[in-house]
């Protein structure tokens, strides 16, 4: 049962909720003693945001609806249709990974030739001395760009906005994001992509990447577009909340490893970062997903190695070897690397801190309108160009060193010593940083064996600007990714520590470049594991594994001890409820009775109802589920006659579909067990379409019944009253529950079997204080110590 806090009456007096002296610590109380009164209902806001779109949300249905079809078709079931429903998750997962490792090869393919020839146009300007008009041809050009990028976002597709990690993590957290998954935010969010990333703007192509493959597998999953599916009976199996978020859990996966070339980081990022459920079928699914996704960018790498893809050559599908490093370390090395892991711990939490600063300004900036939202990402890219076409005039020409192998100077799409505006003989550094796609600023800045490649002047001005671009290019209208703006602002400060070291470490300036950018990775994302093994198959070196791995635990400990991670921050302000694994320590005192208590009486349906009364509860309430109560039915042995069964739940969507269906009876009785097959299947009964608005009923039908035992869940999740609400949070969230039935402590006559139903709205931490204010005194203390 979920319900909608504006339509929400006054809860009924049940327990009078008083103290004995006002100023009690709330914490001292025992289960056993009520806590304060409160002041006002439990309530919840239907309402958050998905990507640029405010939509009106709801749960999903992740719990196994054991009504009478769903057993008699598991008892039906064959052991070749058991195997087929087994080939065809694998199939998916083959398809999954397939895709996405095409698509992520086209955006790499687009990208690095629109801005190889944006770059390559320029530099002819410069070196005719024509710097004005290359200034405005590099801003022109990054302009339409965005535009592109803003108006698809804007116009088609709103929640194709953003990087779409914080809606995938929801979704998978057991939270419905209408239209996050759709064909046409898929399209958007792949040219969206290309044009936001040409356009050289402080972003990543990684986060749609891990939002497009999620839009594929939700796609196969269920048959294609909602306009146009597929109807193909084998693909029905799959079109249930369950199955489904086994997919996207893949597409996720597959996502990072297009990013990173990281098949195992992407398994690891996908247990650790975005799904709540996992299990070991899963865990090999999406493993499978992830290789095949390597094998198609291993393939395409091979042929534009040949030169076959215009000027994609070896950048584009970032991989920074640093295999030829030969990495020494000593006992004095563990000062640098702790100060590193400290400063990305408090740099990842000031980050963290300014963005959610910066991100409700640009929410009031786009409530206005369009236009408003076009205004604000043209803004941010003028900015932009105008930095990094300007501020390498500020750096000094270095001259080449004869023993370095790589070609200085450059003027090349790609290259580590850009000429830029210096003469013969000699290099730009902040230009090579600057003026060249994200992909290859990170391979410059994780350069090896080149000491004095970069100055630190260059480099301080390089991090202060993507620490500013950073906070201000996330949050537009356009996808975009939070991990290449962290890695730059990290390598950075990385590499200059590298340089102040100087000769009393032994660890090469590119490696604290490496390990900068996973200090503040963690400090922000607070990601540990899979940041560790997705940082090693990119600079493909084992023997970074224990600086890496001390580097990321110390970053993330000083982070928690600031703030949550960047995506925690982000589904707050979304409004998305989504339930963290750790309850708040107050929550123990808490009981769920109390809980129900601050909510409405609970809505119950008899077995056998009256379709006038079906109608009533469904166009009166909010409501997604009713409990379905039999009275006076005959007892088993040891009850007292004319005992009360509860015989399940049934949901709102089901209830709709027998209307639909006018499967009515004249007179009041239960049907057989064939009466309802030749009317309803269990796939059917996944489908959550219609409304109540949709349906038509006549008064004689009014006066009908329907029978609800064969439709409802006979075995639903129950709680006793006196539990707490922190055990029943980690329980509903654990098996990833819709409802949660409160079921009284002690059983007599004229108690009612149900004493109410908890929902996700109702566990979170935020809707509780709301209606137990004297909570929040007990959560400061809890600060404090």
């Amino acid at each position: 049962m979920e319900a909608d806090s504006s339509q929400l009456a006054e809860a009924t007096a049940g327990h009078n909720l008083e103290v004995g002296e006002e100023g009690r610590d709330p914490e001292s109380n025992t289960l056993h003693q009520p806590l304060l009164k409160r002041n006002r209902t439990l309530s919840s806001n239907p309402l958050a945001l998905v990507g640029a779109k405010v939509s009106h949300i709801e749960s999903l249905d992740y719990e196994i609806n054991e009504n009478d079809l769903f057993k008699h078709d598991w008892r039906s079931r064959s052991k070749v249709q058991v195997l087929q429903y087994i080939f065809w998750k694998w199939t998916l997962a083959f398809l999954v990974g397939l895709l996405t490792g095409l698509i992520a090869t086209f955006i790499n393919l687009a990208v690095e030739n629109i801005a190889g020839y944006k770059i390559l146009a320029v530099v002819h300007f410069i070196e005719n001395k024509r710097y004005l008009t290359g200034l405005v041809y590099f801003t022109g050009a990054n302009l339409l760009l965005t535009l592109f990028a803003s108006v698809l976002c804007v116009c088609f597709a709103p929640t194709a906005a953003g990087p779409g990690i914080p809606e995938i993590k929801a979704y998978l957290n057991g939270v419905d994001t209408p239209n996050m998954f759709g064909v046409t935010t898929l399209i958007v969010k792949i040219f969206g992509s290309i044009g936001a990333v040409s356009a050289g703007l402080d972003l990543g192509k990684e986060g749609p990447l891990v939002h497009i493959g999620s839009c594929i597998a939700s796609l196969l999953g269920q048959g294609g577009p909602d306009n146009y599916r597929l109807k193909w009976r084998w693909l029905r199996y799959f079109n249930n909340d369950r199955d489904r978020r086994d997919i996207i859990t893949c597409g996720a996966s597959s996502g990072v490893c297009a990013a990173f070339r990281s098949p195992v980081g992407g398994v690891l990022f996908a247990l650790e970062e975005v799904a709540t459920w996992w299990r070991s079928a899963l865990l090999w699914r999406t493993f499978f997903s992830t290789a095949v996704v390597v094998v198609i960018l291993r393939t395409f790498i091979e042929i534009c190695n040949s030169g076959k893809c215009g000027l994609f050559g070896k950048g584009g599908l970032i991989m920074f070897d640093v295999s030829d490093v030969v990495v020494t370390y000593h006992v004095m090395d563990v000062i640098p690397i702790t100060i590193i892991g400290i400063l990305g711990g408090i740099l990842g939490s000031l980050y963290n801190y300014l963005l959610h600063k910066v991100l409700v300004v640009y929410n009031l900036i786009n409530q206005k309108g369009r236009i408003h939202k076009l205004l604000l990402a043209l803004t941010v890219s003028i900015f932009t160009s105008v930095c990094l076409y300007g501020l390498p005039f500020l750096a000094k020409c270095q001259p080449c060193d004869p023993s370095v192998q790589e070609i200085c100077p450059t003027n090349s799409r790609s290259g580590n010593f850009k000429q830029f505006n210096c003469p013969d003989g000699h290099y730009n550094d902040l230009a090579t940083l600057l003026f060249t796609t994200n992909d290859d600023a990170v391979r410059n800045i994780f350069s090896s064996n080149a000491l004095k490649e970069f100055q630190p002047a260059s480099l301080l001005i390089f991090f202060v600007l993507y620490c500013i671009l950073g906070l201000f290019t996330f949050g537009i209208a356009v996808p975009s990714g939070l991990f290449l703006p962290i890695i730059l602002m990290g390598s950075a400060y990385g590499r200059l520590l590298g340089i102040a070291m100087g000769s009393y470490t032994k660890i090469d300036q590119g490696l604290y470049a490496v390990l900068g950018a996973a200090s503040l990775m963690a400090g922000s994302m607070r990601m540990t594991v899979s940041l560790c093994v997705i940082f090693l198959e990119l600079t493909n070196n084992l023997l970074l594994l224990p600086i890496t791995m001390i580097v990321l635990l110390i970053s993330k400990t000083v982070g928690d001890s600031f703030n949550p991670s960047i995506y925690e921050i982000i589904l707050d302000l979304k409004g998305l409820p989504f339930l963290d694994a750790n309850p708040e320590p107050w929550m123990r005192n808490l009981t769920v009775a109390e809980l129900a208590d601050a909510k409405p009486p609970v809505v119950t349906l008899c077995g056998v109802e009256k379709v006038s009364r079906i109608v009533e509860v469904l166009e009166n309430t909010t409501h997604n589920g009713f409990p379905v109560v039999d009275e006076g039915v005959v007892p088993l042995m040891g009850l007292a006659t004319g005992a009360t069964e509860l015989h399940g739940l049934i949901l709102r969507a089901h209830l709709v579909q027998v209307l639909k269906k006018k499967w009515f009876l004249p007179e009041k009785r239960r049907t057989e067990e064939w009466e309802v097959r030749e009317k309803f299947d269990w796939v059917e009964l996944a489908e959550r379409d219609g409304t109540i608005e949709e349906v038509a009923v006549t008064r004689n039908e009014m006066e009908m019944y329907v029978d609800l035992h064969p439709l409802t869940n006979t075995t639903p999740y129950t709680v006793v009253e006196s539990m707490s609400v922190a055990k029943a949070m980690v329980l509903f969230r654990q098996v990833g529950l819709r409802h949660m039935l409160i079921l009284p402590k002690y059983q007599a006559a004229g108690v009612p079997p149900v004493v109410g139903i908890l929902t996700r709205q109702d566990l979170r931490a935020h809707n509780i204080l709301l209606a137990f204010p004297h909570l929040q005194g007990s959560k400061s203390r809890e600060k404090k110590h």
